[in-house]
């Protein structure tokens, strides 16, 4: 009896730590698949929306741009996620300045398949300033048919 018992006490140890492997690897497992896990999630196609902004957020790991689109008399708030900060910064000269509440842009990307005011622009987008036409902003593949790279 007693010896099955001892045996019992050292399972015991051995059973939580493969218990805690799997609860870890588990969880390593969904925080990557986490943030990258769009596919089929976005249209293929782009679209083109004229908006004004509400609001900018440079946060990581991706950046966020809210923006109000009125059509046919009807104002639909949308959000736009770009690249982080540093991407921004970085790759086009972003400053605090550089897209700010009240400006109009327009927005080329693609948008969620459910239908939500949601625009990923981290791949063939572009953003321009909508009175001056200025780019300031344009993904490597912009313009590039889905699937090419």
């Amino acid at each position: 009896m007693q010896k099955s018992m001892m045996n019992r006490r050292r399972a015991l140890p051995q059973l939580a730590v493969r218990a805690l492997l799997v609860v870890a690897l588990s969880a390593l497992a969904s925080a990557a698949s986490a943030h990258h896990g769009d596919a089929g999630r976005y249209n293929d196609e782009t679209v083109t929306l004229k908006g004004t902004v509400v609001q900018v957020t440079m946060v990581n790991p991706h950046a966020l741009i809210t923006f109000d689109v009125t059509e046919g008399g009807k104002t639909t708030r949308w959000t736009a996620e770009l690249g982080g900060p540093q991407q921004l910064i970085k790759q086009f000269g972003w400053t605090p300045t550089t897209v700010k509440p009240g400006m109009g842009l327009t927005f080329i990307g693609r948008v969620v398949k459910s239908g939500d005011p949601y625009m990923n622009l981290t791949e063939r987008s572009q953003i321009t300033i909508t009175d001056s036409g200025k780019e300031i902003y344009r993904t490597q593949n912009f313009g590039q048919a889905p699937g090419a790279r």
